[in-house]
């Protein structure tokens, strides 16, 4: 968490309790409103990313989303804390998948996320090289 920088900027807590599990919770601000008086979208994705991102890295080896789908499901209110639980479907040492759940404080659910990660064969390729490069 120390080097999650965006996360620690919004104020995101984390909980891994099992390898392949993690639940991350953020309290939403007037700043995250959109025009619609709502949470801006891509502050439940960033949320939900960063669940799964430590649902991930829970196993001890850097890795990375390539792929997400996320459904919006209700409308997340200005003041609400949230809390995405990520929970790993497959593992195979190397590649994934993962279901975010994203629920308000009352539990009800705003959005529902699908990732696949993988972890690549040289970690160093998480530093700015070309995918082309991790081979």
């Amino acid at each position: 968490m120390a080097d999650d920088h965006a996360a620690r900027m919004l104020g995101i807590t984390i909980e891994v309790p099992a390898p392949g599990v993690a639940t991350a919770r953020m309290l939403t601000s007037p700043e995250m409103g959109n025009g619609h008086g709502i949470v801006h979208g891509g502050y439940l994705f960033t949320l939900a990313d960063t669940a799964f991102a430590f649902a991930l890295n829970s196993h001890g080896r850097p890795g990375v989303s390539v792929h997400a789908d996320i459904a919006f499901l209700l409308p997340a209110r200005v003041g609400a804390e949230l809390v995405a639980h990520a929970t790993e479907r497959v593992f195979d040492g190397r590649a994934g998948i993962y279901d975010v759940e994203v629920r308000d404080g009352d539990g009800a659910l705003l959005a529902e996320v699908r990732v696949h990660g993988r972890i690549p064969a040289r970690p160093h390729a998480l530093r700015g090289a070309r995918p082309e490069e991790d081979r």
